[in-house]
């Protein structure tokens, strides 16, 4: 019997419940959520207690994990209050550049403490999560964190925390780029003289198709890019463009850098 003390049930945090729910992650969830219009419609829910405060949580529920799903700024004023039940069971933070340390601090660092990066794909069970464990969590309770995280999407572990930066900046950042990019292409196309709605159609549709032959694709995007680039073809020409010393590769890089640098900022406070 798996028990979940899910703390925050905006977008993230519903998406993760109806994962777990539809996956049987667990069974029986308390979910402390102060807003209730923020709570999504997830159907009958006859294992699930909502409370709006840590006041709320029965007496008597002892949770194997407590997955912290407020936001960032929220996390000094919710937090401290959980500090008791967190000496048996393992912390699951979601929360951007919310270091292990903090909640060391306020636990001890004999507490269970994983920290995760997910991205809003999320949602829609296709996010990427990266996992990062302090030394006193155990082998069985990173497996339930992996399993807890496998509801929204897929699940990779890093040693080294110093990286959550760079990983912010490549997959919790990332679908923003993405949607940007659907965004130029659709702009793009109008400038060539494309109707709005056709440009727009048009360019979701092509990278939603491109992402999921990549993603179902045994093969690597570069080989996936040079196989339809014919020589001296049209996409060769737009490729020379994109490819350029100062071409995409750079902007990206240099996109990433900032996000990296300023996740940084925020965890130092």
């Amino acid at each position: 019997m798996t028990s979940i003390l899910l703390v925050g049930c905006g977008k993230m945090g519903g998406a993760l419940l109806s994962g777990w729910r539809a996956n049987g992650a667990a069974d029986s969830f308390v979910i402390v959520e102060p807003n209730k219009q923020s709570i999504p419609n997830i159907g009958g829910n006859s294992n699930i207690t909502f409370v709006q405060d840590f006041a709320g949580i029965p007496s008597t529920f002892l949770p194997d994990a407590i997955v912290m799903a407020v936001k960032p700024q929220a996390m000094n004023d919710v937090v401290p209050a959980y500090t008791g039940l967190a000496t048996s069971a393992l912390t699951l933070s979601i929360a951007a550049g919310t270091p292990i340390s903090f909640f060391e601090a306020l636990f001890g660092t004999s507490a269970s403490i994983v920290r995760a990066m997910p991205n809003t794909p999320a949602a829609i069970g296709r996010g990427m999560s990266v996992l990062c464990a302090n030394t006193s969590t155990t082998d069985n309770q990173k497996k339930l964190a992996e399993i807890l995280m496998q509801a929204a999407g897929a699940v990779e572990w890093i040693a080294d925390e110093n990286l959550m930066d760079a990983v912010t900046a490549l997959s919790g950042s990332g679908p923003a780029y993405v949607f940007h990019l659907i965004e130029a292409m659709a702009s793009a196309g109008e400038a060539l003289g494309l109707k709005p709605e056709l440009a727009a159609k048009a360019a979701l549709q092509t990278v939603a198709g491109a992402g999921e032959l990549a993603r179902l694709s045994s093969e690597t995007p570069s080989v996936l890019r040079q196989n339809v680039t014919s020589p001296g073809g049209t996409t060769a020409a737009a490729l020379d463009v994109l490819m350029a010393e100062d071409g995409l590769r750079a902007l990206m890089e240099r996109a990433m850098t900032a996000a990296r640098d300023r996740g940084r900022e925020l965890g130092a406070g």
